[in-house]
């Protein structure tokens, strides 16, 4: 399994009327901690969709709130790829806030896509040659 740890502050912006972290804003850290993820591995989204035509595009979002978190609250967001991907890439997000306490956990599922041809393929061999050693 293979895992990455990322802060985010929550933004006055980001709040909502009760001063709430937003529930629409999740979505967006979930997306901040796979791309700081794969930037982790020593590679980029911009550099799977630039250089190699690769994108991902979600399939499937699942969530669910825990606890709120509140404006200034620094939040861990834990990513995790449980298994080794295949045409299918497996996030299992943990959002904790300061105390270590669990406010928001789910799952993001992202498909590989050739831009080229607009077809799902095989995950990419230079991604999982990095994160193989870790699926031992």
């Amino acid at each position: 399994m293979y895992s990455h740890d990322t802060q985010i502050r929550v933004r006055y912006g980001e709040t909502d009327q009760m001063g709430y972290l937003y529930y629409g804003n999740y979505a967006e850290y979930y997306e901040v901690g796979r791309v700081e993820t794969i930037r982790s591995l020593g590679l980029s989204y911009k550099e799977l969709e630039e250089v190699h035509g690769i994108w991902l595009p979600v399939v499937s979002l699942d969530m669910r709130f825990v606890r709120p978190a509140y404006y200034d609250d620094l939040l861990t967001v834990h990513s995790e790829i449980r298994k080794l991907p295949d045409e299918h890439i497996t996030f299992h997000v943990e959002i904790f806030n300061e105390k270590r306490k669990l406010v928001n956990a789910g799952t993001v599922r992202l498909c590989f896509f050739d831009a080229k041809t607009r077809k799902v393929v095989h995950a990419p061999e230079y991604l999982l040659e990095k994160l193989r050693p870790f699926y031992v």
